[in-house]
């Protein structure tokens, strides 16, 4: 079947609409970063640089790292972009561009989103790297694709719905797993995770300035959901797409996340980009052949 023009936006130099990117410049592996600044200090890890483009907050740069392509992407903040990110990725690994015709042999990209967070258990400390081997999504963005239960872990839904009283007001939350494939390479060196993907910054993640919350006891309920053998361990904004959409489309997906914040103790550090390099770090000898 052929994707009409509208459905999927190809720019007149043969990349994809929002993220400028042309299929043969997209690297098997992929590292997100939400911050278009962090690609530069991505990049710097590089030993060469193949290729490189930006627009709106869409910075990338494709390069070599032990020996591997990677390309690493800037998404901009939240789920809706993750949404654009993905679509166009997979565009990108598993369309024809110039017939406009899924290709019959599917590409599987292997993608880490590398972030920062909040930490919501008194027992993580700052700068702990927590890998999200579950994410909640709380903006509603797979309810609006076709088969979204088979991909959601409806047991856990229920009980967190019961557990915080769940707003009815609210999009319906979902639970999604990260890819097995990507847990196993992060499994020795970070903190398992739970973690909450906010649709805000502010009220969503339990924050007072001037007005009240919807759920007003909501850190204190997520702080004690226990199900499963997971606590919630943080807050970030993407994960949750990130996983739902790669677990749709058939990719390997997870996001690590240093917590440069901390909920319950209710402090944070500002000096934490240090922190991010060695996290980066990490995870790009665990995303190539040093892992």
């Amino acid at each position: 079947m052929r994707i009409p023009e509208s459905e999927l936006i190809i720019n007149g130099d043969g990349s994809v609409f929002h993220i400028h990117i042309r299929p043969e410049q997209l690297a098997d592996t992929v590292i997100l970063v939400g911050d278009p600044g962090r690609v530069a200090m991505v990049k710097s890890f590089f030993s060469s640089v193949e290729c490189e483009n930006a627009s709106r907050e869409f910075v990338w740069a494709t390069g070599l790292y032990n020996g591997e392509r990677v390309t690493v992407l800037s998404t901009g903040i939240g789920t809706d972009n993750i949404d654009i990110v993905m679509t166009e990725l997979d565009a990108l690994a598993n369309v024809d561009f110039s017939t406009r015709e899924v290709n019959p042999v599917h590409r599987s990209l292997n993608i880490l989103r590398i972030g920062t967070c909040g930490a919501i258990q008194p027992e993580i400390p700052l700068g702990a790297f927590i890998f999200s081997h579950i994410s909640i999504g709380c903006d509603g963005l797979m309810n609006w694709y076709e088969g979204r239960d088979r991909i959601a872990l409806a047991d856990f839904e229920a009980a967190f719905k019961e557990h915080v009283h769940w707003n009815t007001h609210l999009p319906d939350p979902y639970f999604v797993r990260a890819s097995d494939a990507i847990i196993a390479r992060f499994s020795d060196c970070t903190v398992k995770g739970m973690t909450v993907s906010a649709s805000g910054f502010y009220g969503p993640q339990g924050r007072v300035v001037r007005q009240g919350l919807a759920m007003p006891d909501m850190l204190e309920d997520f702080e004690s959901f226990e199900f499963g053998g997971y606590k919630i361990t943080n807050f970030e904004m993407e994960s949750s797409a990130l996983a739902g959409m790669a677990a749709k489309l058939g990719h390997n997906a997870g996001t690590v996340c240093c917590a440069i914040a901390h909920r319950y103790l209710k402090d944070a550090d500002t000096d934490y980009k240090p922190r991010v390099a060695e996290l980066i770090r990490l995870s790009l000898d665990r995303m190539t052949r040093r892992a």
